[in-house]
């Protein structure tokens, strides 16, 4: 017996270093082959302190290093490229740092600054101030390199539809601006000539450009006078915008969202109305229509059960989207650019999907006010990889590289449990960190193909058995020593207590010189408590003068 036992003993023993081994050789190989291509992930935290920057998985011993330390902000943002990031560090400083050396290039005084943006590539600033009168130019175009003004324009008020006013495409080839009754494009060249020209569209609402490449724009305008909505696709070249390339009418329609695919070919709208006339949900209804430039597909898509659209996204390579839809337990499917389904992912608690970037993996989860289930999808395999679970979680995406996934529970949203979520590409846990409060948590953006292929990085990954209960899916113990370039520890957050309360400990605690004890009687108790001492001493009364008679 004590045989057998030594036997087991030896080969856990061996398991444990042969684990370790792999996940030495697997981290070694990772980061030479990220130094060869000169690109790693970042990680952007930002706390009531400020931001900070560390690197991205893996981690070579458990904890993130930083890069950056904190910056004090109260807003930031990369550019689309992951070139540079913008910081609003007051109402009236803005900065703008270099994302490869993380160093400042330029900053920016601009009193009662509202909103700042940076363009895709990260050549202008684009922010917006209070105005008093339209004399006020309070939109504000500046070259981040020379740090003048290239362009001003009087905007009333922002919303979603009208910020940013200026959108770039990606390479930023092409430049517009919903104005009135109109859409202006712009000589990105040479802002100096204001519009070059002007594409006639009464009512319009909002507008959506295409972003790889700027080829077309789509213009949602709003029912009018018995007229129904319509969104309608416009090219962008001059010569040809006397005519829509396709167009699309629905009754019963507030609002649209627009989602241009990668080839700027398809258009996805969701038309939702405020009011669902089947009385069937609280909410409104919303409809799924698909649109082609070339005109192949004009029309609704066929989703398969009654209910809202929670999400739709479209693939990297612009030929499949997937759809969560209808209501609870909602369904999900992924369709081919004719519109046509070609795979189920099943029903559950969903209305969140994420695409990887590099077209593989699929995340199905359920955020918001559902309990954070989450499946892993293998697409091109047609398979389930895992299910998990992140509760509570505001925020969630794939790493560039399209290994990890990220959620964010964060304020002001949520105000407790707040904390980032790293889990593999088959949904099993890699790294969890909690904080007192977390405001933003984003991966640097990078071009998916600086990594490689993903089936190699993936198949890398799993050869590592990391389990989660490790020191690296854990925030350290105070007592072990750690890195001094570490991300520091964070204890995790207090359980809730309603203000009341709070404010009750304070007073006790100011008055008596301590916490109130939370064993400490109610009042009803304390007043049944003394009547049953009253109660004991009238009997002690009375047994004591039947003695003495």
């Amino acid at each position: 017996m004590r045989s057998l036992l030594l036997l087991l003993y030896w080969l856990l023993q061996e398991h444990r270093s042969n684990n370790a081994t792999r996940e030495l050789q697997y981290w070694t190989w990772w980061k030479s082959s990220q130094r060869e291509r000169e690109i790693n992930l970042f990680i952007l935290a930002r706390e009531p302190e400020g931001f900070s920057i560390w690197n991205g998985p893996p981690f070579n011993n458990g904890q993130p290093n930083i890069k950056l330390e904190r910056v004090p902000c109260t807003v930031s943002k990369f550019s689309e490229n992951g070139s540079r990031l913008m910081v609003i560090k007051s109402t009236s400083e803005i900065s703008v740092y270099d994302c490869h050396s993380l160093t400042e290039i330029k900053s920016f005084e601009i009193p009662s600054v509202l909103a700042a943006t940076i363009s895709p590539v990260g050549t202008y600033l684009q922010t917006f101030q209070k105005s008093s009168s339209p004399q006020d130019k309070n939109i504000v175009l500046w070259d981040i390199q020379t740090g003048s003004p290239v362009y001003q324009l009087f905007q009333k008020n922002m919303s979603k539809t009208t910020w940013p006013s200026l959108q770039f495409n990606s390479d930023e080839s092409v430049v517009c601006r919903m104005a009135t009754n109109e859409i202006q494009f712009f000589d990105p060249s040479d802002f100096s000539k204001g519009a070059v020209y002007r594409l006639r569209i009464p009512g319009v609402a909002a507008i959506e450009l295409s972003r790889a490449p700027g080829s077309h724009v789509a213009a949602f305008v709003p029912e009018s006078k018995g007229i129904p909505a319509s969104v309608q696709i416009f090219s962008c070249n001059k010569d040809s915008q006397s005519l829509p390339v396709a167009r699309r009418s629905f009754f019963r329609c507030s609002t649209v969202q627009l989602h241009w695919n990668c080839g700027s070919n398809g258009l996805l709208i969701v038309a939702q109305s405020d009011v669902d006339k089947t009385n069937k949900s609280y909410y409104g209804e919303s409809k799924l229509n698909y649109l082609t430039t070339d005109g192949s597909y004009e029309g609704l898509v066929d989703l398969r059960k009654d209910g809202p659209v929670h999400d739709v996204q479209w693939s990297s390579s612009g030929l499949e989207f997937a759809v969560v839809y209808g209501f609870m337990p909602a369904k999900a499917t992924i369709f081919d650019k004719r519109g046509k389904p070609i795979l189920e992912l099943g029903t559950g608690p969903y209305n969140t999907i994420r695409w990887n970037p590099k077209g593989k993996f699929l995340c199905l989860a359920g955020f918001g006010n559902l309990p954070g289930d989450m499946a892993f999808w293998d697409y091109s395999e047609k398979k389930l990889l895992g299910t998990t679970r992140a509760e509570c979680s505001v925020t969630s995406e794939w790493s560039p590289d399209g290994c990890f996934f990220m959620t964010a529970t964060t304020a002001p949203r949520l105000q407790i449990d707040n904390g980032i979520k790293i889990f593999r590409h088959n949904g099993s846990l890699y790294f969890k960190k909690m904080f007192d409060k977390l405001y933003q948590a984003d991966w640097k953006p990078e071009a998916p193909e600086k990594f490689g292929d993903i089936t190699d990085l993936t198949k890398s990954i799993s050869a590592v058995k990391i389990d989660e209960g490790k020191k690296q899916a854990q925030d350290p113990k105070p007592s072990q020593p750690t890195n001094k370039n570490s991300a520091p520890p964070m204890q995790k957050p207090a359980p809730y207590r309603p203000p009341h309360a709070k404010s009750t400990a304070a007073v006790q605690e100011e008055l008596f010189g301590g916490r109130a004890s939370a064993e400490e009687l109610s009042k009803n108790a304390l007043r049944n408590k003394k009547r049953r001492e009253k109660r004991k001493e009238k009997a002690a009364d009375g047994s004591s003068a039947a003695n003495d008679s």
